[in-house]
Parts: C-alpha cells; structure tokens; sequence
C-alpha cells in the first residue's frame, strides 16, 4: 500500500530457541555474521589488476548471555563436549515486533559450545549475575 511507514523492528525484542532444551530468556545474542574470503588470481599476460575470485565462507561465533538461573542445561551441553561427546543443535533466533509477534527468524546451523564464561561477583555491585555460552557453527540462515 502506498505511503505505508514499514518501521525496523527493535533489537531488544527476542526469543532464542536451542533444538531440544528448554534454556530460560537470553539478554543477548551477538556474532552474527558471515564473510566470503576474496581469491586474488592473475596470470602473466593479463591486465595490472587481478581477477577476485569467491573463496571459502566463514561464519563468526555465536555468542548467548543469559541471567544466572538454576538451569544447568546449556552448562551440561558445554561439559558432554568437552568430555568428546559433540552434540550440534540448531540454535534459532526470532525478532519480535512491538506486539510479541515472530517477524524475523534466523537459524544457527549445526552449533556446538566452544567457550563458556562464568558470571563475575562483586559484594558492592547490584547487576545481575550472566553467564556467556560462544557457539561454533557451520551456517547461520534468515528463514523469514
């Protein structure tokens, strides 16, 4: 419709789902991205300028906070890899519109944890206690 205001939705409007855990709300979801290196090729009897050529694609890390609760389930993730057991899930990452409604999804495709961080204490401080899962993965997709 002509003239109709098509506004970005908000970044602190989210859900995460992880496949086959039931992992309480995160605070913050970072690492998004996706890089193609570039293939610098030139032979002998060409121009000054080399051909760029598409190489491999690289995915960044993921990276989930979440307030310290007392689920252990993305913890007990961590420990089955680091004792050999690795298990990839497909993370899911769903921006919400004003009213609670899904209006974006992305999928973090096969991920397994690869680094864990432990809330920091302070006795004089008053900020909620996080904890800090990083991902690797092998694709990251918008489906909607």
């Amino acid at each position: 419709m002509a003239g109709e205001r098509n506004d970005p939705y908000r970044n602190y409007r989210f859900r995460v789902e992880v496949e086959g855990l039931e992992q309480a709300g995160f605070s913050e979801v970072t690492g998004f991205e996706a890089s193609i290196n570039v293939i610098e090729y030139r032979e002998g009897n060409e121009l000054t300028t080399p051909r760029k050529l598409p190489g491999l694609t690289k995915y960044g890390n993921i990276t989930l906070k979440w307030g310290t609760t007392e689920s252990m389930e993305l913890y007990e993730w961590l420990l089955e890899c680091v004792e050999g057991t690795i298990e990839r899930k497909t993370i899911t990452i769903i921006a919400l519109d004003e009213e609670g409604n899904d209006v974006a999804t992305w999928q973090v495709i096969e991920a397994w944890p690869v680094r864990y961080s432990a809330p920091s204490f302070n006795g004089v401080g008053n900020e909620v206690a996080l904890e800090l899962l990083e991902f690797a993965h092998e694709g990251l997709t918008r489906t909607a």
